[in-house]
């Protein structure tokens, strides 16, 4: 029973950390534009928030799964937040007030996360096959190796900002994924193979597009005024 109970945590291990690392890309996203200081608070309550929410959503998975529509609700908003994103902010930081800014930040990362865990939830409900304990514990485990991970990210975000749009298009890409995996749309999709497989290609060449048009306007209207 005992080693029964080792094996199952280490698969839920793997598996947080294998579809975890898109989660870090979207912290070190969400918190590269604060400032230093604010970083880490930011990537550490976002990730524990977004944990403790995902425990309770893994708790009514079989639920969420049958809700029609969910995944294509989910890849939409999540097509809003890769946007948001690669723009990031185009104020003068030095209006915006530090803890507005860190609440915005811890919020994008607990939306996102929640968004892209669907397939999360499902692969760790599986695993514990009815012990939550495992879960919470399977979770926790893995909170440093994917804050790590993200601080890792963001300092290639700030020394390479080309790296953003890597980092929305794979935000783009995991919706159109969701959108394609709705259990409502599979007659469609399985009748559409073609759409299927193009459906998030389709998604992340849209928004990098679009990220790179409103940065040539935003930069034109700039250098106007």
């Amino acid at each position: 029973m005992e080693q029964d109970f080792l094996l199952s945590l280490l698969i839920i291990i793997g598996i947080d950390l294998v579809l975890g690392a898109d989660n870090a890309v979207v912290i070190a996203m969400a918190c590269r534009n604060l400032p230093v200081i604010q970083r880490n608070k930011a990537i550490i309550f976002g990730t524990l928030l977004a944990i403790v929410i995902r425990i309770l959503i893994t708790l009514v998975a079989v639920y969420l799964l049958n809700v029609p529509f969910l995944q294509v609700i989910g890849g939409v908003f999540l097509l809003y937040i890769a946007f948001h994103l690669i723009v990031g902010k185009d104020d003068d930081s030095s209006k915006i007030k530090s803890h507005a800014s860190l609440w915005k930040a811890v919020q994008t990362i607990v939306i996102a996360d929640l968004l892209m865990g669907f397939d999360n939830v499902v692969a760790v409900a599986g695993a514990a096959q009815g012990h939550m304990l495992l879960v919470a514990i399977g979770l926790f485990i893995s909170i440093p190796i994917i804050i790590w991970g993200s601080k890792m990210i963001l300092v290639l975000l700030t020394k390479y900002p080309i790296l953003i749009y890597v980092g929305g298009g794979l935000l783009a890409f995991t919706a159109g994924k969701m959108i394609v995996e709705d259990h409502k749309l599979q007659s469609l999709f399985v009748s559409h193979q073609t759409l299927a497989y193009s459906l998030p290609f389709v998604t992340t060449t849209f928004i990098l597009l679009a990220g790179i048009l409103y940065h040539q306007l935003f930069n034109l209207r700039t250098n106007k005024n």
